[in-house]
C-alpha cells in the first residue's frame, strides 16, 4: 500500500523540463511508481528520467547519452 504524501510547506517546487534529458526537480522528493512503491530523496535537487534507459530508474543516470 503506498504511502500519504509527506507534508508539505505550501511552498511550490520548481520542476524543469529539457528537450533532450531528465526532469530537474527541486527536492526534496518522493516518486510513486507504477506498481505503487515509493521512492524518496532528500537531495536539493533530482534528476528524474524520462527515457527509461536508466538504470536506476527513476532517477536519471544519463544513459539517454547514449543512443544505440
Amino acid at each position: 500500500m503506498p504511502k500519504p504524501p509527506a507534508e508539505t510547506s505550501g511552498a511550490a517546487h520548481r520542476v524543469r523540463i529539457q528537450r533532450r534529458g531528465p526532469l530537474l526537480v527541486e527536492g526534496p522528493v518522493e516518486v510513486e511508481l507504477e506498481d505503487g512503491t515509493v521512492v524518496s530523496s532528500d537531495r536539493f535537487r533530482v534528476a528524474l528520467c524520462t527515457c527509461r534507459r536508466s538504470r536506476r530508474y527513476p532517477w536519471c543516470d544519463t544513459s539517454h547519452r547514449d543512443r544505440a
